[in-house]
């Protein structure tokens, strides 16, 4: 049996923009993807602290070290600049291979969303 399991997360970050016209996904600091070992066009999920809205969406690579964290598209209506969120992805493994897995998972600076 297989099941789905929390990869990565990235806890508690500030969003930095809401981009209504851009095409779709979220944009996510280079360095924050790499720490969280989440890829570009990954599935992510986004849970907004601030409002509780959940949204599914995919991850494309921002400019490293600037915190950047941009919802795009339609779910630029679901968060606002400044909202804290969680980015989470989820892998697919087998029962017994789930049960020793540990997840990636980063606290980042919500005032800047650095990783010091």
């Amino acid at each position: 049996m297989q099941i789905q399991v929390v990869k990565s997360k990235i806890h508690r970050v500030t969003v930095t923009g809401a981009d209504l016209n851009y095409i779709g996904s979220i944009t996510i600091d280079e360095a924050l993807l790499e720490a969280s070992n989440i890829i570009e066009g990954e599935k992510v999920q986004i849970v907004n602290i601030n409002n509780g809205e959940r949204l599914e969406t995919y991850a494309i690579k921002g400019p490293r070290n600037t915190g950047e964290i941009t919802l795009n598209g339609p779910a630029a209506r679901k968060v606002h600049r400044g909202d804290i969120i969680i980015i989470i992805s989820y892998g697919i493994m087998d029962f017994e291979e789930a049960k020793k897995f540990k997840p990636t998972l980063v606290f980042p600076n919500e005032k800047d969303n650095s990783l010091t």
